[in-house]
Order: C-alpha cells, then sequence, then structure tokens
C-alpha cells in the first residue's frame, strides 16, 4: 500500500460558542475563541490517499487531480468563509475543529475514485494546534 499526500490552505472565521450555555460559561470554556465577533486562522489540510500504484502511471492517484477535487469540493466551499454561518456542513454544529476535519472527510469522500482510498485527514489551525482524523 502507497500513501500520498495534497496539501492545500485555506483561510475562514469561525467562533467557539455553545448557544445553550451563558456568556460567561462560553467564555471560561472557549476564551477568546468565544469572541462575538468572530477570529479567523490560514487553515492548512492535508489530505492522505492510499492505493496501490498503477501500472501505466507509477500513481496511486495523479496528485494534480487530487487538488483539483480537494479544490472544488472543499477549498471553494471553506475559504474565506464564516464556517458557523455559511458551510452547510457546519450547520447547528459547534464549530471546533474536530467537528470540521469530520465535516471535511465526509464531504470529500463521497467524491474520490474508487480506486483510491481516504486514509487521513490532517488539519491545522495554528502552527501548535491541528488534528487528524481517520474516518468514522
Amino acid at each position: 500500500m502507497v500513501y500520498i499526500t495534497r496539501i492545500e490552505h485555506f483561510n475562514a472565521a469561525h467562533k467557539l460558542y455553545n448557544p445553550a450555555w451563558s456568556k460567561e460559561q462560553n467564555d471560561t470554556v472557549f476564551g477568546k475563541c468565544a469572541n462575538e465577533n468572530w477570529h479567523g486562522h490560514n487553515f492548512e489540510l492535508h489530505v492522505t490517499i492510499k492505493g496501490i500504484p498503477d501500472t501505466d502511471t507509477g500513481f496511486v492517484y495523479d496528485a494534480k487531480k487530487l487538488s483539483a477535487i480537494i479544490r472544488e469540493y472543499i477549498i471553494e466551499h471553506l475559504d474565506h468563509k464564516n464556517l458557523n454561518l455559511e458551510v452547510d456542513f457546519m450547520k447547528d454544529k459547534l464549530c471546533s475543529i474536530e467537528n470540521l476535519v469530520m465535516g471535511i472527510w465526509n464531504r470529500l469522500v463521497q467524491h474520490l475514485p474508487e480506486s483510491v482510498k481516504l486514509h487521513k485527514l490532517l488539519l491545522k489551525e495554528t502552527p501548535t494546534i491541528y488534528v487528524e482524523y481517520f474516518g468514522p
């Protein structure tokens, strides 16, 4: 099995806020991330797929085609958006990086060819915070 990773970037705003809680409880739990005026990140998304290299091309999957799929179905829907308000797969969810990476997985896996399998997503929110997700 061979693994290949494509890295893409997007910028987006969000806030962490549980509407069932008081402002004080949200501020205590989420701190600055509960800012009523939102805050933003320069996200870095690592998409790792796995498969057997094709005998004609030597590729598990063409990295340019993988990039095009990621850009069409993920980046175009997230870049320069308010994740809480403008992203359909985040509707009615707390906009944590954990929930975001699971939403990205669920959307992306539908658009990959059957010849490859989505192995892992790594989503960096800051240089010091990232999540890894290996699917459900």
